[in-house]
């Protein structure tokens, strides 16, 4: 072969090689917050959560729409009223470490997370679970102490997702440190404001990844995680912020995407502590805000007001009649509670420019009716010691808390029983307004009890119902999903509840 012979070969290698090579170069996502954690079934914020399915996957899964899928599970039956689940899996699949998964593994997971001595996050998940019995290496059958119809749905909240046993056991709670599953990426190393995870190249699904790894990057401020993705640093962010939409728009370079979501902001009010064990002064602030107004300063376009307490998508849904705004209204309401000259408090709220933004609309609103709110933007870790990790009522020095929530489960119950039941109290769960209804408790417990979804309804219908007119939150508002990446790159989304999912991440330029 002459010269020219092999330099004409090298070259159509080289055209041939160098793009796929392109493609498979490792993505950034740039995000608003720091992670909070690793371990699954301990993280509360859907970055997080996020974050931890690129290394970790479960039983079931969502698609983009919130249809339950199954993931490490083959199929499932459930008897008649819904107290016994068996569950078949799939085979061959192995943990990062070259552990087994199989049917020991899950039992090993779903003991773990349901044992209150672990004080998990998400124990919440699995509680109703009284057994697990290993019927053999590929199936698994769970025994509940009552009915419930949304077990499968729960089982595919990423806080269920499957770990190592051989690295729980060597780690143990460091394993929010050391993640071991069963996922497309490998973990590699995690800083205060960095991920990185690095292609598994014996993942259980043929093609994937296509990537070589993945950064998640912690931007803060709006502007500088739409400079990121402008210049290529950044090759998609999730909750992109709506005040760029527009400029972002105009770059042919990128991609916006807008999405229905089950995201729901709201601002608690310690129902335990004056002056917010009054629900005359929590119906006050709600008729002190202009939803619509807060909407479209916070927001952008296509953010609804709340109309009850879990968002219009989320299944057994019932429309509440909205508090309208009417600051002459929550003025007499504060006259007749005693604060006839308003009251000061402090509001507390994550740190992100959209999070302060809305807080900030918050404290102008509340100001109109002689309410001086203290706005205080916590980072996640001062928030998990202030809010999360308290551990009695009497000891949380909350007052409000401007945050938002999704149901991962995509279920009522996950949008209802972690934040307003009685029992769901910091550290166990999210209940920040220290909520205690025993009405609304009732409805919360008939839910939970039955598999029957007409009979879920009715007392789903009962609780938002009691809850709406009782007040312990200001119900502010659903906005839509918006992402935006490069054209390059494809297969990346956010579900409706807020996940970034880039499992499926190619560059296709």
């Amino acid at each position: 072969m002459n010269l020219r012979s092999i330099l004409r070969t090298t070259a159509l290698a080289a055209s041939v090689l160098l793009p796929s090579a392109l493609w498979a170069k490792p993505v950034t996502v740039a995000v608003y917050a720091n992670l909070t954690g690793l371990d699954p079934a301990n993280v509360n914020d859907f970055l997080s959560q996020s974050s931890t399915r690129l290394m970790y996957q479960g039983l079931f899964s969502f698609d983009q729409k919130m249809k339950i899928t199954p993931l490490l599970a083959e199929s499932y039956e459930a008897n008649d009223d819904a107290t016994e689940f068996t569950i078949k899996l799939k085979s061959g699949i192995k943990f990062h470490d070259g552990t087994d998964f199989n049917a020991e593994a899950v039992k090993v997971n779903i003991d773990r997370l349901r044992d209150p001595a672990n004080n998990l996050s998400r124990r919440s998940l699995v509680s109703m679970v009284s057994d697990v019995q290993v019927v053999d290496d590929t199936t698994v059958k769970l025994i509940l102490e009552k009915p419930f119809g949304a077990m499968i749905a729960s089982l595919a909240h990423p806080g269920a997702m499957m770990i190592s046993p051989a690295a729980l056991e060597k780690h143990g709670k460091e394993v929010n440190r050391n993640p071991v599953g069963t996922g497309p990426f490998k973990f590699v190393s995690w800083s205060a404001d960095t991920l990185e995870v690095t292609k598994n190249d014996d993942y259980w699904k043929e093609g994937l990844p296509k990537v070589e790894g993945v950064t998640v990057k912690s931007v803060p401020e709006s502007g500088a995680r739409f400079a990121m993705l402008q210049t290529g640093e950044a090759q998609f962010v999730p909750s992109f912020p709506p005040e760029l939409l527009e400029a972002a728009a105009k770059n042919p370079k990128l991609d916006v995407i807008t999405e229905d979501s089950i995201f729901e902001f709201y601002t608690t009010m310690n129902t335990t502590k004056k002056p917010f064990d009054d629900k005359r002064v929590r119906q006050a602030m709600n008729y002190a805000i202009d939803k619509e107004a807060f909407c479209k300063v916070a927001f952008g376009p296509g953010c609804m007001p709340a109309d009850s307490i879990i968002p219009p998508l989320l299944s057994f849904h019932a429309a509440q009649t909205p508090y309208p705004y009417d600051p002459e209204k929550a003025k007499a309401l504060l006259k007749e509670a005693g604060y006839e000259n308003g009251f000061e408090t402090d509001l507390w709220s994550g740190s992100s420019t959209e999070v302060q933004r809305g807080a900030q609309v918050l404290q102008q609103q509340l100001a109109q009716v002689g309410v001086k709110a203290n706005v205080m933007p916590l980072e996640s870790g001062v928030a998990t010691e202030k809010i999360w990790s308290v551990q009695k009522p009497e000891d949380a020095t909350v007052q409000m808390y401007y945050t938002g929530w999704s149901s991962s489960t995509g279920d009522a119950d996950w949008g209802i029983r972690p934040l307003l039941y009685s029992e769901s109290f910091p550290p166990n769960l999210f209940n920040v307004a220290y909520y205690k209804n025993d009405q609304a408790d009732a409805a919360i417990k008939g839910a939970i009890g039955t598999a029957k979804d007409e009979d879920r309804a009715k007392f789903y219908a009962e609780a938002q119902k009691i809850v709406w007119d009782d007040a312990p939150w200001i119900f502010l508002s659903v906005p839509k999903n918006y992402s935006a990446k490069q054209k390059a790159l494809s297969g990346v989304y956010i579900q409706p509840d807020r996940m970034f999912v880039v499992e499926e991440a190619e560059f296709t330029e």
